[in-house]
Formats: structure tokens, sequence, C-alpha cells
């Protein structure tokens, strides 16, 4: 299977750049500018509002959703509750990123509700996945050295990425962007999230060439993603299989 997954994000990548599909972004008020560039970058179309009354406007509109959770507050929660409602009643794929619950059992007790509503995708780095019951329906994504992602006893292991990854706030919260474009396109899960962190792992291992420390590897990084080529994709694609 690992040999395929390379070939699929070099395909799929080229499927967002032609079909532009529109992503709404609940995302954390970090870093709302470095998300939307980067999906502007990668070939979508970003939006960013949480205001209640315009959200399920704004998702209703878009191919896919991504929920994240940093820097939750009562207006995001409610603008949360309208856009997954939205999404399930349109049909819209959404992925969740439960930023930081590892630092707040309120946040956590969310994002454990906010899984048994159906997510696509749940992606977080280990301290946050740790503390969460994922369903077996939900593919799991693992951020770190190597990101891992599991589904239905699939595995798949992505070694591309970049150490100054880990220095730029918000990088996280694109790669969940990424995967949340990549749903736009791609009906199974499991294949589009596989895809979205290969691709994302390339970009920034092309990042990291050029960048000479944190503040450099930012705009090295949107440039990487508006850059990359599927030729890229399949030569230096780093994945294997895993036992689930």
């Amino acid at each position: 299977m690992s040999g395929a997954i390379p070939e699929r994000a070099a395909e799929l990548l080229g499927e967002v750049r032609r079909r532009r599909p529109r992503i709404h972004c609940l995302m954390n008020g970090v870093v709302p500018k470095f998300v939307a560039d980067g999906l502007s970058a990668l070939g979508a179309i970003p939006s960013m509002t949480s205001s209640p009354e315009e959200v399920g406007h704004f998702v209703a509109k878009a191919d896919a959703l991504l929920v994240n959770l940093g820097t939750l507050d009562a207006q995001r929660r409610e603008a949360i509750g309208i856009a997954v409602d939205v999404a399930d009643e349109k049909g819209r794929p959404w992925a969740l990123d439960p930023a930081h619950c590892d630092y707040s059992p309120p946040r956590a007790a969310f994002a454990q509700e906010l899984l048994a509503r159906g997510p696509a995708v749940l992606r977080a780095n280990a301290a946050e996945y740790d503390l969460l019951a994922v369903p077996a329906d939900v593919v799991a994504v693992r951020t770190g050295k190597a990101d891992r992602i599991a589904w239905n006893g699939a595995v798949l292991r992505v070694e591309n990425g970049h150490p100054l990854t880990a220095l730029v706030t918000g990088t996280g919260c694109l790669s969940g962007a990424v995967i949340a474009a990549f749903l736009a396109v791609e009906a199974d899960p499991f294949l589009a999230a596989s895809a979205a962190m290969l691709v994302f792992g390339i970009a920034a291992e092309m990042a990291g060439k050029t960048a000479t420390g944190p503040g450099s590897f930012e705009p090295a990084l949107l440039d990487a993603l508006a850059s990359l080529e599927g030729t890229y994709v399949l030569q230096f694609a780093k994945a294997d299989n895993e036992q689930g």
C-alpha cells in the first residue's frame, strides 16, 4: 500500500490545484493569516470567520471544514457547533485538531464530544492524542518526528519533515488545514490524510534546505507549498506501512 500513497499524493496535489476547493477554518486566533496563506499557496481557497451569525453560510459554501480548538472561547464553541451541524447536513468532510487539549480538561472533554460527532480525520500531537479515545471510523493522525496515520487496521508512517517545523507557531494548524484541503478532493479519508501529511512533510524538507532559522522557515514553507510538484512527491516520499 505504501508504494501507492506517493502516487496518489502527487495526483491529489494536482487535484487541489485544479479544483481549488474552498476550505473553511475555525482556527485559533494566533495563526489565521499563516494558515490562510498556506492554503492559498497550496491552491485552495481559505475562509476563516468564527462569527456564529456567519459561519453556517461559509461552511455551506465550503468543500471541507477544519475545526481547530486553539484559543477556545464561548463564541468559538458556539461557532464550532453550528459549523459541524452544517457540515453534517451538507455532507462536507471535516477534520478536528484538538490543539492544546492536553493543557485543559474542559478542552479535552469538548474534543471528545466532537470526536463522537464523526470527523473524517483527527490530527493531534502525541500528548493530545494520548488523552483521547478515537472512534474506529475516524482516521487518526498522530504527528511527531514521524507522522503516523491509522484507520481500520491500516497504518502508514511518514518520515518526511524538518525540525524547524516545531519552532514556528501554526505549522501544526496548517497541516490540519492541508488535510482538510485533501479531504475536499479525495473521498477516502485515509488516503486524503496520508497524502496531505506526505505533501506537507516534503514541503517542510524543501523549506529547511534554504531556511537559516524559524524566521526564514515560515516564508520558505509557504514558497515550498506553492512550488511543490508531483514529481518531487514521488522522488522524496518516505512512507512505510506499519502493523495496525
